[in-house]
């Protein structure tokens, strides 16, 4: 399967919300938290999914270290 490119509006569908994936970009990668529990219903530490959260891992206690463990599901445009 090719990889999915992801615009920014694209991405905010995947918000989490009602029945929706959850989907986060960091660095240009897009990430499926959809079954982290850490983020129900699409929120984490005042973050959304479905939004470019690169500056807001820079900040993070964890950094990076946790997106080893997700699905990549494409890139961010």
């Amino acid at each position: 399967m090719a990889e999915k490119t992801f615009t920014l509006e694209e991405l905010s569908q995947f918000d989490g919300q009602d029945g929706h994936k959850a989907y986060v970009a960091v660095e240009g990668v897009v990430y499926d938290v959809t079954g982290v529990g850490a983020w129900q219903a699409g929120k984490h530490h005042g973050n959304t999914a479905g939004h470019d959260l690169t500056d807001a891992i820079a900040q993070a206690p964890h950094g990076k270290a946790v997106l080893g463990s997700l699905p990549i599901v494409g890139k961010l445009a």
